[in-house]
This record gives structure tokens, sequence and C-alpha cells, in this order.
């Protein structure tokens, strides 16, 4: 029977052990799925035109690199898609930090946009997809408006967010110094906002995503979402796998590329 020093001793002995680093648990649980999924095509527990094998979802990505899908590659697929993706960025960017500015800094700015931010917010693109191809017809210039408005919310509430937080003592002591209005925005508001506005520009980056395939169905003849759609019609599951894993995989990769840019323009803010 152990005594007290014995159990006294347990939780020292095992805070000396290291713990098991995050990216070991992830790969693991990956692995996990891969099996699982591997499993359950191999054996026949789901029919393959519902859930394809691991190796015919390999086989399809190949196939998209080499020949190509519905008269295009699969590079060609993505960059259509990461261009619609970077122009509604820009846009979202050029209008959403100026209006996020002016509902933190101002009330006037705040009583103005707000309201149509809380409007804009909760509606889901395919509500007024309908609308933009009314009004800008079904080119390019719809599929960026109908990604940049899904963009537009997150960075405006986050630069809104952003400005509300910087510190009172530093913008009083600004203005001791005799800095003006302007100066002061650009000197101590918006170098306190900068880490709101990437976290802002990364759930945007999120949300273009998962607009993207909607956007695509728009008359498009290029692109991941109108790959997956058309791969749909035809029951092409692998490629409809594929394409999925190939939008996954940029997203991810989005994310580590915003990630490090945070760590170099605002290290302050990501030192843990």
């Amino acid at each position: 029977m152990p005594t007290a020093r014995h159990l006294d001793e347990q939780p020292e002995q095992s805070a000396d052990r290291p713990p098991l680093p995050l990216v070991w648990i992830s790969l693991a649980t990956i692995t996990a799925l891969l099996f699982l999924w591997s499993l359950a095509s191999s054996y026949g527990f789901v029919s393959p035109l519902f859930l394809p094998s691991p190796v015919a979802v390999y086989q399809a990505l190949r196939s998209l690199a080499i020949t190509g899908f519905v008269d295009a590659t699969l590079a060609e697929h993505v960059g259509a898609s990461l261009l619609r993706i970077f122009g509604a960025l820009a846009v979202a960017l050029v209008a959403g930090i100026p209006a996020g500015l002016a509902i933190g800094a101002s009330r006037l700015g705040k009583g103005i946009l707000d309201p149509i931010v809380e409007f804009l917010r909760p509606l889901p693109p395919l509500a007024y997809l309908p609308l933009v191809i009314i009004w800008l017809g079904i080119g390019e210039a719809s599929k960026i408006a109908v990604i940049a408005l899904a963009m537009l919310p997150p960075v405006i509430l986050s630069t809104a967010t952003g400005v509300r937080s910087a510190s009172a003592d530093h913008v009083n002591a600004a203005r001791s110094f005799g800095a003006s209005r302007l100066q002061v925005l650009r000197h101590v508001i918006v170098p306190s906002a900068l880490p709101s506005i990437l976290t802002g520009t990364r759930i945007a980056l999120g949300a273009g995503w998962s607009t993207l395939v909607a956007a695509e169905l728009v008359a498009a003849t290029r692109g991941l979402g109108f790959m997956i759609q058309s791969a749909a019609q035809f029951l092409v599951t692998d490629v409809v796998i594929a394409g999925i894993v190939v939008i996954a995989a940029v997203a991810f990769l989005f994310e580590l590329a915003a990630r490090l840019i945070e760590r170099w323009l605002v290290p302050w803010a990501t030192r843990r």
C-alpha cells in the first residue's frame, strides 16, 4: 500500500515528464482518420460512389494535376480561385479598414456605418448573390463582390475593436506633445489596432474560402468551387473530395502565412 510520501512524489514525477508535442497529437489524429477512412472503403462499409478510398482520391489529384478536369488543370483552377480571393481581400481591406477606423474612433461614424455592418454581417452569401448578379452581371466583378461582402464584416468589426482597445494613456501622451488628431490616429491608434486588423484578416480569409464555392456557381469556367460543382453533377466523388482537400490545404497555407506576417509585424502581440 503506497504511503503518503509516495503519493506526494507522484505529481512531481509526472511534472518532470515533458508533455507530448501538439504536432504529434495532430499527426496521430490525422493518421487515425485516414486509417478509418481506408478501413471503411476497403471492407465496403460505405459505397465507393459516396466515399472513395484515399488511394482513389490521391489518383484523382494526380490526374487533376496532369490532365485536368473540365478543360483546365488543377493549377489553373487554383490560380483562378486565388485571383478571386486576393481581389476580394483587397476590396475588403481597402473598404473595411477605414470603415472600422471610423466606427471605432468617431461617434458619427459608428452611427452611420454600424447599422449597415450589422445588417450585412448575418446574411449568408447566397441571400444577396442574385442581387449582385443583377447589379454587376455574371462576370468576375460579381464573383469578387460576393466574396468581398463576406469578408467585409470581420475586417470592419476587428478594426473597430482594435481602435477601441487603444491605450488612453498613449493617446493622452501623444496629445500632450502636441500631436494632431491625424497624427494620433496614424502613430498611436492604428499601430494599437494592427493586431486586431490582422486577426480580422485571418477570419475574413476563412469567410472568403467558404463563399468561394457559391461565388463560382455564377457562369464560371475555372476555379476550385466550379470544379467541385461540376464533379458533383456527374457523381465524380473522388474529384469532389480532391477539390475539398486542395481548398483545405491552400486555406491552411494561408493561415500559416498570416501567422508569420502577424509575428513579423506585431511581435509584441504574438509573444507568449
